[in-house]
């Protein structure tokens, strides 16, 4: 090469350089090229093995299944639990699950407690797992009701149930119960409620001090988190939202959050369709999905809201609310994007590039 450059004028060293780089530079593009169009067929492949091994695990499965004796492992043997905390939007929430129960084949269970009493006995807890766990005509099953949290791994279970929820601001969810017991909603108009009658605002309850609107009142959405423990329902206790935060992150599939309540179902249908497949559009058109209003409902004034604030207990409540909304915001995140105005869910983003043994 050294003698090359010697014999060759410096235009032709430069034109072969540059026809060097040129090439070299083809070269590299067609090894990447190359590497890419490997990498994807790689992907072909274990796409196509992942669809080898799951029709082999279904066939077997259906040879090994006996129908009049079992319900399968899978999908038809989920359970739902929703322990709808009052006034979050709840009833309309429901509703969605029993317009769709019929088309998606499930069954809707409402838990409808004695004086509406969130906490169980112990009795009435063991029942309940059993109910849940071993009731195969009923799965499978979408259970709601104003009960709070149960912890299932306490009673040996092997396959928990899917918990979910949603939760309010905890002086919006406050003012919309105190009329909720006075003047009733939409829903059932014609009946009677235990306040009916009593004209007084939020605002002159919390002028005057009244038991109705107290600060204690806002502790709800921590207990029904929390549980069955007797320290969850201390108003004020430092571990009661501890472990409803604990709970949240841990036990619970996805809870929502009544002001962002459309992408909630939105999520729920992309994660869950053997029961909400078609939820979405319901919500948005259905005649159900917003049906339930409450009645004579005035928003509370500054001054009430600065008085309800200034209690320990509406700190920790609200930063239980908070930790709700900023989880949900982050699973939103990582699961719906906007465009032109509307949303729509990501796509799956995860394969599996190389399964072993091959046979």
């Amino acid at each position: 090469m050294g003698l090359l450059r010697v014999m060759m004028p410096p235009k032709l060293q430069l034109l072969a350089l540059l026809a060097f780089a040129v090439a070299m530079f083809f070269l590299e593009n067609q090894i990447q090229k190359l590497e890419e169009s490997r990498g994807k067929l790689e992907r072909a492949i274990a796409r196509h093995e992942v669809r080898e091994i799951e029709q082999r695990h279904t066939q077997d499965g259906l040879r090994e299944r006996d129908p009049a004796t079992s319900v399968s492992d899978s999908e038809d043997d989920m359970v739902i639990i929703y322990n709808r905390v009052p006034k979050t939007a709840s009833t309309s929430f429901t509703n969605i699950a029993y317009d769709l129960c019929g088309k998606n084949h499930y069954h809707v269970l409402h838990i409808n407690t004695t004086k509406n009493n969130p906490v169980m006995s112990l009795q009435d807890q063991v029942r309940f797992v059993k109910n849940v766990t071993e009731w195969k005509e009923m799965k499978p099953a979408f259970y709601h009701g104003h009960v709070s949290f149960l912890d299932f791994t306490k009673f040996g279970v092997k396959r928990k149930p899917i918990y979910i929820n949603v939760i309010r601001d905890p002086i919006e969810r406050l003012v919309s119960y105190y009329y909720f017991l006075r003047f009733g909603d939409d829903y059932r108009p014609g009946l009677r409620r235990r306040k009916q009658g009593d004209k007084k605002t939020f605002d002159e309850c919390v002028s005057a001090g009244g038991s109705d609107c107290a600060p204690e009142k806002l502790w709800l959405q921590i207990p029904f988190f929390c549980g069955h423990y007797s320290e969850c329902w201390n108003v004020g206790s430092q571990w009661a939202l501890d472990q409803a935060k604990y709970n949240l992150v841990n036990e619970y599939l996805l809870v929502g959050v009544t002001e962002e309540l459309e992408d909630f179902v939105m999520m729920l249908e992309a994660a869950l369709p053997r029961f909400f497949k078609g939820a979405t559009e319901l919500y948005k058109t259905g005649k159900k999905s917003h049906l339930r209003k409450t009645s004579e409902k005035k928003p509370p004034t500054k001054e009430s809201i600065a008085k309800l604030q200034q209690s320990s207990i509406w700190t920790m409540e609200n930063d239980f609310y908070e930790f709700a909304l900023e989880q949900f915001q982050f699973v939103r995140a990582h699961a719906v994007r906007e465009k032109d105005g509307e949303l729509y869910l990501l796509a799956q983003n995860y394969f599996y590039e190389k399964i072993y043994p091959k046979n």
